[in-house]
């Protein structure tokens, strides 16, 4: 029994991709830190940080299970996803539905802590996260259904990940600082233009399929070539947005030196997408969000 057990939450995590958190959760991490003081930045506490990574794992761990249910036939049609743990029979729909649940929970429970105490511990008097706790994960899960009625669906995306900056700062900075501030805009605008530009590049790889089930990705829909220059002017509004934000929060040489590297990274990027190195190009999309997170903190704290 335990053994079994075991094997599911080994097949969720593969399912949900947890090692992608690194996408969203250092721009949460960035807000975390540019939040406090009415905008100032610093160390927002053990606690609120560690609700704060509570929330972001549940509410991706409930984003991307609920994508696999309602995307199931979807992938089990197409050769590169075919594998994936519910078209493969590796795990059954049931036990998705019961993991997503109790990920439910675990997140309005997460984000009450911000409200009221649990005893002597959490308990800010921020009641922005619990009323905001339901139309999240709705946005969020809503996602699932856009490629199938938009070519608008890679900027949906976007803005799912782009709450997760925005959503942070509204957890750390009322009820003593302002619920959000030109910083948080620009911040969550960065992420919004990166996830973009990065999720049109990754459907290229599927455009055939998406043409033969009716998806609206851009590629599928505009061509590879105008889907692509798309994606570049995403990228270069997202370095544009993260100059920019040195201009509205407390920022300096080590942050605009973390942006540089950003910069570069995302010229690889689709200089290899040009090779025809798809898959590598998108890989490169991990490092950025740890680059620059690392870089805000440490202009904050030295």
């Amino acid at each position: 029994m335990i053994k079994k057990i075991f094997h599911n939450i080994v097949t969720i995590l593969q399912m949900i991709r947890f090692s992608h958190t690194v996408f969203a959760l250092p721009f949460a991490l960035i807000a975390a830190f540019l939040a406090p003081n009415s905008g100032a930045g610093g160390f927002c506490g053990w606690g609120k940080l560690l609700l704060m990574v509570l929330c972001m794992v549940f509410a991706r761990s409930i984003a991307m299970t609920f994508n696999r249910i309602v995307d199931a036939r979807l992938d089990f049609l197409n050769p590169r996803t075919a594998h994936r743990a519910i078209p493969a029979g590796k795990l059954t729909v049931r036990n998705a539905w019961v993991f997503l649940f109790f990920c439910s929970l675990l997140f309005a429970f997460s984000a009450g802590l911000f409200w009221k105490p649990l005893g002597p511990w959490f308990g800010y008097g921020n009641y922005w996260p619990t009323l905001l706790a339901g139309p999240v994960l709705i946005f969020i899960c809503l996602y699932s259904f856009t490629k199938r009625f938009t070519w608008a669906a890679h900027f949906w995306l976007g803005a799912s990940l782009m709450l997760a900056p925005v959503g942070t700062w509204i957890a750390i900075s009322p009820p003593y600082g302002p619920l959000l501030s030109p910083s948080a805009l620009v911040l969550g605008a960065a992420v919004l233009l990166w996830v973009t530009g990065f999720d049109i590049i990754y459907a290229c790889q599927d455009v055939e399929v998406d043409r033969r089930d009716g998806l609206y990705s851009l590629p599928a829909r505009l061509g590879v070539p105008l889907a692509l220059w798309i994606s570049r002017t995403c990228h270069g509004l997202t370095v544009t947005a993260l100059l920019l934000l040195a201009l509205t929060a407390p920022l300096g040489q080590i942050y605009l030196g973390a942006v540089v590297l950003t910069a570069l990274l995302l010229l690889t990027e689709h200089l290899l997408v040009g090779a025809g190195r798809v898959k590598l190009a998108f890989d490169l999309n991990g490092p950025v969000g740890i680059l620059l997170a690392a870089a805000v903190i440490a202009d904050i704290l030295f």
